[in-house]
């Protein structure tokens, strides 16, 4: 794996659209979670906790994720969509749990 940096006045169009609309998904994912988590707060919804947990992992998760691991320059780009995918398996299942396994 190389470890290029790309400076902002260097990128692409393209890779800024693309970090930027990564970031807008992360944010607004981590907004709906905090309402739903709000929600569990007030009813005592099991469910609307798991959903929370759901969208954190769904939408927050591969983006925390990315920036971690290829800040530290030393992790496989394979390892991270790896990653990336398998926090969103645990978002999708914290999400059908919430709408299936609970009262």
């Amino acid at each position: 794996m190389t470890s290029d940096v790309v400076r902002l006045d260097q990128a692409s169009t393209f890779e800024v659209l693309t970090v930027v609309s990564l970031l807008l998904v992360a944010l607004v994912g981590t907004l709906i979670a905090f309402q739903a988590y709000r929600g569990y707060r007030r009813n005592d919804s099991e469910a609307m906790l798991f959903l929370a947990i759901g969208l954190l992992f769904l939408t927050l998760g591969p983006f925390v994720l990315n920036l971690l691991l290829t800040s530290l320059g030393t992790v496989e780009q394979q390892t991270v969509v790896f990653l990336e995918n398998v926090s969103r398996l645990i978002g999708l299942c914290a999400i059908t749990y919430s709408l299936y396994g609970t009262r």
